[in-house]
């Protein structure tokens, strides 16, 4: 177990850390944030014109119209919206004019959703153009880089308002990305979006498969054994797919088409991160019955902020961190659960999710919500606590009798410090 902690520890976590610290995946994680409450909001005009209660659809069917524009000027932009937040926070990291770029981003983005017919195509706007959002926003940025790190730009006095001096200094790169994009799309005709599609097309399908949302969640949690924070390292990557997912679910639900994803977002943070990352809500219940005083304070402390899956209390504090004992059911666990949520959801026994809701729901709820009100996604939730409970159970015990071990030790050590004085 040491020779693996010793090889995780040198080779795994370095290039994985910095992954998680590189500027343009940054950039995307925190972009794509700016579309969440969007996602939120929309998905719940969703859910409450598609519960299902057939006399609730009846009456709601003359204003099923007016639900769905809620839902299409929300969900249905949010490649856009992504384009723009992440032109922001790439020239912000830049210390370049984050508005400019916001703005550049979309322009950009834009023309790439420009028909054959020169007529701007509204359908990439949702979730099928988000690939191209993100290399619409890095281009564009990256060009506005390029020009004032060459003085390529136009610079108005000192005295200038700083919002004018800085669309003065956006003229140019705006001039050069407007060129570049329209030169791509227009005379040449080259559809940049389908192009952008093709090549993604290999991760979008490995993280839609098993074997793709196993490895990971055997990355998440590896990370998080080495004090990594595993799932924002990799979701400036996954989240962009997870957020597909589903969009294009949602849509399908709205139309009582069949779900084509799995692996939509929810499917980890709801469904495999009970209670947070290695559902350790599980390791909360556990260490509320301890016999160790150390543990049962630390369960009465984390138990709150587990049942919103906030689990930072239990990794650093119990810890799971570098505890060979402890990690072994950190990482199965997960495994565990991911691989059978995805059977029961491929044989349509569980729903697959189908709107986006907070990341901080509780379990059972959190499922059941994602789901469309699927109840039997609610008792699943409770099933998986049962099972994280069972496989903790043994490596809990053991890790309580060395604690329990090492409190009695110190109490003989105070008590033997008590009697000398």
């Amino acid at each position: 177990m040491q020779k693996f902690m010793d090889w995780l520890e040198e080779h795994l976590l370095p290039p994985l850390t910095k992954l998680g610290t590189q500027r343009h995946l940054v950039a995307v994680r925190n972009g794509l944030a700016v579309t969440l409450p969007a996602i939120i909001v929309g998905s719940i005009f969703l859910i409450f014109g598609n519960i299902p209660i057939e006399a609730w659809l009846n009456f709601l069917a003359p204003y099923q119209p007016m639900l769905d524009a809620a839902v299409n000027a929300s969900i249905g932009i949010i490649s856009l919206l992504a384009a723009v937040g992440i032109g922001y926070e790439l020239s912000k990291s830049y210390e370049l004019a984050p508005a400019s770029g916001a703005v550049l981003s979309g322009i950009a983005f834009i023309i790439t959703q420009l028909s054959n017919d020169y007529v701007i195509n509204v359908d990439g706007f949702g979730a099928g153009g988000l690939f191209t959002a993100i290399i619409s926003a890095i281009v564009s940025v990256e060009i506005t880089r390029f020009c004032v790190k060459r003085n390529w730009v136009i610079k108005l006095p000192g005295g200038v308002p700083p919002a004018v001096g800085d669309s003065f200094v956006a003229l140019v790169p705006t001039f050069l990305t407007l060129i570049l994009f329209w030169l791509v799309r227009v005379p040449l005709n080259f559809d940049i979006n389908v192009f952008i599609q093709h090549i993604f097309t290999p991760l979008v399908f490995a993280l839609n498969s098993l074997p793709g949302i196993l490895i990971y969640t055997l990355i998440v949690s590896l990370l998080w054994c080495g004090g990594i924070h595993g799932d924002m390292t990799l979701e400036g990557v996954a989240d962009t797919i997870f957020i597909q997912f589903v969009v294009a679910n949602s849509q399908a639900f709205a139309n009582h088409q069949a779900l084509p994803y799995i692996t939509a977002s929810g499917f980890s943070s709801l469904f495999v991160n009970v209670g947070g990352t290695g559902a350790t809500l599980t390791l909360a219940i556990l260490m509320l019955f301890s016999r160790s005083k150390t543990y049962k304070e630390l369960g009465k402390l984390s138990l709150p902020g587990a049942l919103f899956e906030i689990n930072e209390p239990i990794i650093f504090g119990f810890p799971i961190v570098m505890n060979p004992i402890i990690m072994i059911p950190f990482v199965v666990v997960p495994q565990i659960l991911a691989a059978s949520t995805y059977l029961l959801m491929s044989v349509n026994l569980i729903a697959r999710p189908v709107t986006m809701v907070p990341w901080t729901m509780p379990p059972i709820l959190g499922p059941l919500m994602a789901t469309g009100w699927d109840w039997r996604a609610a008792v699943w939730s409770a099933l998986e606590i049962v099972i994280a409970v069972v496989i903790y159970y043994p490596f809990f015990k053991m890790a309580e009798k060395m604690t329990l071990k090492k409190e009695l030790e110190e109490e003989q050590l105070e008590l033997g410090k008590k009697e000398l004085n």
